[in-house]
């Protein structure tokens, strides 16, 4: 995989690596993707502040994106 999407990263980050990966910040109840924020905080922020399994969202982007690969 060319890039490899870590807790660190700002959300807008990973999706100007593909603009799917928001399919998948909503499905884990990240709705704000598209608010200013997005664009400053990284993703284990928005993790605690909305209740998210960071660890399982990567997981679940990484997957994705290595499925393009593929």
């Amino acid at each position: 995989m060319s890039k490899k999407i870590t807790k660190d990263m700002i959300i807008t980050e990973v999706l100007d690596i593909d603009q799917s990966t928001a399919a998948i910040f909503m499905k884990h109840g990240m709705h704000c993707i598209g608010c200013p924020v997005a664009s400053s905080e990284k993703i284990s922020e928005a993790a605690v502040v909305h209740g998210i399994d960071a660890n399982k969202l990567i997981d679940d982007l990484n997957a994705y994106l290595e499925s393009k690969e593929a």
